[in-house]
């Protein structure tokens, strides 16, 4: 390592070309400190004057240089520093070092610097602002800005063009526009005067906000803005509370003395306040540049450079000197100290202040790791809120706002009630704090307005400084935080979707018939039809089923089977429907085909009956659709309109939603202006009178359905939100009425006061649940007229059929007797129609009838005149259809 006698040889250069006495005097001090020598020259304007300067201070045998400021002058040192090996120091904005120069800047990256007042002017919401540039060095810090936030409207004006030193016209420009938020990037010397042109005209109003992009704000004098409510914000990299900020200052002071002789008159006292950034970046690149030396090996010609700008020698160290400056890391005055291969300082700390009454207060921080990070503190007045006095904007949206009804004229606060009103004044009973209500006549929430460039409604109230606080039916989105910021969710909610209440369905027709799908009648019939097939082909292959048809015969002609085709589809039916039909299988196949139909039936039968009850009584709703997706499917057909509030937040929602449907739905709002509501009431009132859905929140649907009991919340919260406070960004007091929320969360009394405004208030609560009781509610001939219907039409096809059979028999007869077809007919009907007795007798036309009993079937039988009618007429008067089997035996 370098011995402190070795130390003392080396010299290093510093070219001053900005006659700033802070930064000689910082320079001279800091060598001494550091046990370095220096030698300092004061350069002109013209390039020849640089160039001689330079090789001036290489003939000193200088080993590193320090300056210029000016870009001109500073192109012609690095040239000669590149030539010659000699490590290069600057302080001033530049984005062109090459990797291969010898130049190594401590001043931040122009580009990154970009970045960090973009996200400045995103944190805060700025959709629209007005950028104010000084000269060409503005133009990099501008370029960068443009390119990271060119979604915002930016009106782009140059301060002074001519170097008149009048701002006015380019600040009444930008005010001609309407625009209140203002990027100012000027030089520190201007400064001063732009900011008191602005006040002059009208500009430093509560309205109005700044970003100072200049790090030296804290050098000029604040105090004439310090009343004047105006936002002003800026950054810095000096914090003059710091130590290292005040050993600078203190040693500027103290060195003054000692080279008085230098200067005309002494300088006054110098704070930390007072130190520019270029005087600490100086002193920041002189540390770098010892702990440089330091690290160089042990050398006794180490200081010595004997490169001289007439000759074609070469600093010998100069390539580690600058390997050493682009690998060390230290803290130092303006913060982290680190820089690139390039030797460019990408990576650095920034404090974010802004303007109070009581000065500068750090409000926030950038870091290259974690970006912009804003502090919870603030000044002690306005983290305290007990006194204090908050302007409160809300609108006369029931329940959260409203006129408060009374006979007395009312005054102040006393003239409104509601939601919004209560949460308000149990907050100020938590933070002691005064409140004034104002009211916002048109209703507007607030909405971004492309055209102007600014926020509508409360947001942009808040914004512009009309009240401190907005409360109503205020849903938090992502683009209104990127303007204001909100307390925590006093109320969560979700869009959902309002319409009239489904009519009850009229029962159906079949009714009885609902215990069973279609499909189960169907598995039921086509089981009745084969389980009964089965049993007459059974019948007819089972030798138990032919039986004697008397039993005291013991050789019979013939034998009988009960089971015809007829008799199995009765049997069958009669066990269905838990009806005997006195047919009792004789072998083993046919019970046990009928035992596994009695179990079938059985089953089947006692599910109907204990399902019956419950279909008979339920009374289905008529709903048209059940969501979102199904209204967009069955919207057209049906010809149900949908929309909602008009830039509200539930329009924002289907605005910005990814989701295709949710986009169709938006798709449908703007080219159907017509469905779109001024205000919700406006909308509830249309879905009150039936065919328009309306989509709301789901705090205001419970609100609208206990006062209009024909509407109804339809399907589920597609989102999940909430209501909030909205304040200005970065509200010191944020933090504290987030706490009292929470205390009102957790005592119940949001929930308290929601029911007070949900359910008992003006006309809350007339909408109730109907009372379910235990009686089952009596069936009504809408229930069970389809099986009235039924029997009636089983009668009537029986009534049909039972014609049909009798006008056959009489067409018959009519044939076989050659008599009229009238004739027969009148007779049979007047035998009908005298209703005497159960006992027909039988009329044969010439015939002398003999009764004799047959020997084989023990009936009656009637014997014809043989004369009239012959043998084969004989057998056609038997009856020989339960015995099927007698035509064979006869042949």
């Amino acid at each position: 390592m370098l011995s402190p006698g070795n130390s003392s040889d080396c010299i290093v250069g510093f070219l001053d070309d900005t006659y700033d006495v802070y930064n000689r005097l910082a320079f001279i001090n800091y060598t001494a400190k550091y046990n370095l020598k220096h030698s300092v020259r004061t350069l002109s304007n013209d390039h020849y004057g640089t160039l001689s300067a330079t090789c001036s201070l290489l003939k000193d045998g200088i080993v590193a240089l320090l300056g210029p400021r000016t870009e001109a002058n500073s192109q012609i040192v690095r040239s000669v520093c590149y030539s010659k090996d000699i490590p290069h120091i600057e302080t001033r904005w530049d984005d062109n070092l090459q990797k291969s120069s010898f130049t190594v800047n401590m001043s931040p990256h122009p580009e990154v610097y970009s970045s960090i007042i973009a996200a400045l002017v995103r944190s805060k919401g700025w959709k629209s602002f007005a950028l104010f540039y000084d000269d060409r060095s503005s133009l990099s810090r501008i370029t960068g800005l443009l390119k990271v936030v060119w979604e915002s409207t930016i009106f782009i004006k140059r301060l002074d063009p001519k170097n008149s030193g009048n701002y006015r016209p380019a600040l009444k420009e930008a005010r001609k526009n309407g625009y209140t938020r203002f990027v100012i990037d000027c030089d520190i010397d201007r400064l001063s005067a732009v900011l008191m042109q602005a006040l002059q005209i009208g500009l430093m109003v509560r309205e109005n906000s700044y970003i100072i992009t200049n790090l030296d704000l804290q050098t000029i004098n604040l105090e004439p803005y310090k009343y004047s409510e105006t936002n002003i914000t800026g950054l810095r990299m000096v914090n003059p509370d710091s130590e290292a900020a005040i050993m600078l200052a203190d040693s500027i002071h103290d060195t003054q003395y000692a080279y008085l002789d230098g200067f005309h008159e002494p300088i006054r006292d110098i704070l930390s306040n007072d130190i520019r950034l270029e005087t600490a970046l100086l002193m920041d690149g002189l540390h770098l540049l010892h702990l440089a030396l330091e690290s160089l090996p042990k050398n006794t010609d180490s200081c010595i450079s004997s490169s001289l700008c007439y000759n074609d020698l070469s600093y010998h160290h100069g390539a580690t000197i600058l390997g050493s400056l682009k690998m060390i890391t230290f803290n130092g005055i303006t913060g982290p100290v680190k820089l690139d291969n390039f030797g460019c300082r990408r990576e650095f700390q920034l404090d974010i202040v802004e303007l109070h009454e009581s000065g500068l207060i750090t409000v926030g921080s950038w870091h290259v790791e974690n970006g912009i990070t804003y502090l919870a503190t603030g000044d002690e007045k306005l983290d305290n809120l007990e006194n204090n006095n908050f302007t409160v904007i809300t609108t006369l949206t029931a329940p959260y706002g409203m006129l408060k009804e009374s006979e007395k004229p009312l005054s102040g606060n006393d003239r409104f009630e509601g939601f919004a009103i209560d949460i308000i004044h149990e907050l100020s009973l938590i933070e002691k704090f005064n409140y004034t209500i104002i009211i916002r006549e048109d209703k507007a929430n607030g909405d971004w307005n492309n055209a102007t460039g600014q926020w509508s409604g409360m947001i942009g109230d808040v914004l512009k400084g009309v009240a401190h606080l907005a409360i109503a039916d205020l849903t938090i989105t992502s683009e209104r935080k990127e303007a204001v910021d909100f307390t925590t969710p006093f109320l969560n909610l979700g869009v959902s979707i309002l319409y009239r209440k489904p009519t009850k369905a009229l029962p159906n027709f079949f009714s009885f018939a609902a215990p069973f799908a279609v499909e189960v009648w169907m598995w039921i019939g086509g089981a009745y039809f084969v389980t009964s097939m089965s049993l007459f082909i059974m019948g007819r292959l089972c030798p138990s089923e032919w039986t004697n048809p008397y039993p005291c015969v013991e050789n019979p002609e013939y034998l009988i089977n009960q089971f015809s085709m007829k008799n199995s589809f009765w049997f069958m039916l009669g066990s269905i429907l838990q009806q005997g039909s006195e047919i009792a299988p004789i072998g083993y196949a046919t019970r046990m085909t009928a035992g596994a139909w009695w179990f079938f039936t059985l089953i089947m039968v006692s599910t109907y009956t204990a399902n019956l009850a419950a279909f008979l009584t339920t009374e289905s709703s008529d709903r048209p659709f059940n969501d979102v997706y199904d209204l967009i499917k069955k919207a057209d057909k049906l010809g149900i309109k949908y929309g909602a509030k008009a830039k509200g937040a539930t329009e924002a929602f289907f605005r910005g939603s990814r989701n295709d449907e949710f986009k169709q739905v938006y798709n449908y709002f703007d080219a159907h202006p017509d469905v779109m509501v001024k205000e919700n009431h406006d909308g509830v009132v249309r879905a009150d009178k039936g065919h328009y859905a309306f989509f709301m929140e789901s705090v205001s649907i419970e609100y609208e359905v206990q006062r209009f009991c024909r509407l109804t919340q339809v399907g589920e919260m597609l989102d999940d939100k909430g209501y909030g406070i909205a304040m200005i960004k970065n509200a010191t007091y944020r933090h504290r009425l987030n706490t009292a929320l929470l205390k009102l969360q957790e005592n119940g009394k949001i929930m308290e006061l929601k029911r007070k405004w949900w359910e008992e208030r003006r006309g809350g609560g007339q909408c109730g649940t109907e009372r379910k009781t235990d009686e089952a509610p009596p069936l009504t001939l809408k229930h069970v007229g389809g099986v009235f219907w039924v029997t009636v039409g089983g009668t009537a096809v029986a009534i049909l059929l039972v014609f049909l059979e009798m006008l056959a028999y009489i067409l018959k007869k009519s044939v076989r007797h050659k008599k009229p077809f009238w004739i027969e007919v009148r007779e049979e009907f007047k035998f009908y129609f005298k209703c005497r007795g159960l006992v027909k007798p039988v009329r044969y036309l010439e015939h002398t009838a003999n009764e004799s009993r047959s020997p084989m079937t023990g009936e009656n039988r009637i014997e014809q005149l043989p004369d009239k009618r012959g043998s084969e007429q004989k057998d056609e008067d038997i009856n020989y259809e339960f015995l099927p089997d007698i035509a064979n035996m006869k042949s």
